[in-house]
């Protein structure tokens, strides 16, 4: 912790799936944290700490940010609808959330005196490359409103940069293993939650590039993102992916962890999408690089299914974004 003693930082979706594992870290290494997010997979995923404040209401909502942000330091932003299909089931919802009050966050973080704002964008703001290696340098091309907006949103953040007031945009790949708010919608989850429940993996395709990053990588990056030096993160934007696998060495990836009698079974798609992250920017500019393996997440999953921390995990909606969704209609 720096010379600034116990700083506040403010973090959007602090009760989601890397919220839920990053707001413990943020506590533990000192910092006080307020927490924003609707908490519609449950107020459970949160311990209660003497540092923390939760705030159960809607980023939409302008006069809550400017009653809330005001105290804090830096601003963490990870609420969105979080991926195509959850998007798609109301596309005019998406939008309320994912970017028009996106741009209310920032103009009220900005006016509250908040001097970083560290953005979690996405990969998938690249579209389909044919390239080897997608870097930072190649054009967006988002396939869907949920990448687009994504990649809008860097936009606004760009413009509002001012000194005083560093923006810092990361593009994540797919976040796998465990945490309290877990997603077993995304792939490395998925197909353990299979393996170890069914002793099946059905891989669709199964040649596509599926560019992943531990959670712990992914919440050690915010850590280290809220001490590096201002002046050399203020505008920056990097990948973060550092995993790049075919889906089918995902699966005999999980069977290796999992056990030797996992059926691994393939079948045909139309879903190619492949593409390569490259993160090589992020460790030569900051020294930033992943120290946990996608067999870690699968242990760390495997671990949490024998201690019955998963309860229900192939009908329990709670670990399942878009049904969690159309179940509470939210609007």
């Amino acid at each position: 912790m720096s010379d600034q003693g116990k700083r506040t930082v403010y973090v959007t979706g602090g009760a989601g799936y890397v919220g839920a594992a990053l707001v413990p870290a943020l506590l533990e290494a000192g910092y006080r944290v307020k927490v924003l997010d609707l908490f519609m997979f449950g107020d459970d995923v949160l311990d209660a700490h003497p540092g923390l404040e939760l705030i159960k209401g809607d980023m939409r909502d302008r006069k809550l940010l400017e009653r809330t942000i005001p105290g804090c330091d830096s601003v963490i932003h990870l609420a969105c609808i979080s991926n195509d299909p959850s998007f798609e089931l109301d596309p005019a919802l998406g939008k309320s959330i994912n970017y028009d009050a996106f741009i209310d966050l920032v103009k009220v973080s900005k006016g509250s005196g908040v001097k970083r704002f560290i953005y979690a964008s996405s990969s998938s703001v690249y579209g389909i490359k044919p390239d080897q290696n997608v870097t930072e340098d190649l054009p967006l091309e988002p396939l869907t409103d949920y990448s687009k907006y994504k990649a809008m949103c860097e936009d606004v953040l760009m413009k509002e940069r001012s000194p005083g007031f560093t923006v810092l945009t990361v593009r994540p790949s797919t976040v796998c293993g465990y945490s309290r708010r877990l997603r077993l919608d995304v792939v490395v989850n998925i197909l353990t939650n299979n393996a170890i429940n069914t002793r099946k993996i059905k891989v669709f395709g199964g040649e596509q590039m599926r560019p992943n990053l531990h959670i712990d990588d992914m919440v050690r990056l915010y850590l280290e993102a809220l001490e590096w030096d201002a002046a050399k993160i203020d505008g920056k934007i990097y990948n973060v992916g550092y995993h790049n696998f075919k889906v089918r060495e995902i699966a005999e990836m999980v069977r290796n962890v999992v056990g030797p009698d996992i059926e691994i079974i393939t079948t045909p798609t139309d879903d190619n999408r492949s593409y390569h992250v490259s993160s090589a920017r992020i460790q030569r500019d900051l020294g930033f690089a992943a120290q946990r393996s996608l067999e870690d997440a699968v242990r760390d999953l495997q671990n949490a299914f024998k201690a019955n921390l998963i309860p229900n995990s192939m009908t329990d909606d709670r670990y399942y974004n878009i049904k969690r969704m159309q179940r509470l209609h939210l609007r």
